[in-house]
């Protein structure tokens, strides 16, 4: 199945669930795509003793989970892309959602 993943948040604990979500889909060979919109373009540097984001988000990575952001939202908050989180359009959301079979958004 190809799951589609809108993550709007930079609370601790929902964008860690979040992740695990994906973590744990890619773990049971779906194909997943994550897009980072808002406040959520701030998940790779999100580190909370109990709820690691930015550790679940390598994760994500390092099983092949495809990881999209935000450009107006990285601007908007003086961000600039980083190798596992490149600048991306509504377009590119938009894609995202019709390449998926199910999209979840946290």
């Amino acid at each position: 199945m190809k799951i589609g993943i809108i993550i709007e948040t930079n609370e601790y604990e929902k964008a860690w669930n979040a992740f695990r979500f994906a973590v744990t889909a890619k773990k049971k060979n779906h194909e997943v795509k994550v897009f980072l919109m808002g406040e959520g373009v701030e998940c790779e540097s999100l580190t909370h003793e109990k709820y690691n984001v930015a550790e679940q988000l390598k994760t994500f990575v390092e099983l092949g989970g495809e990881l999209l952001a935000c450009g107006t939202c990285l601007k908007s908050r003086s961000m600039a892309e980083s190798d596992v989180c490149p600048i991306s359009t509504m377009i590119d959301c938009v894609q995202m959602v019709e390449w998926a079979d199910k999209t979840i958004t946290f």
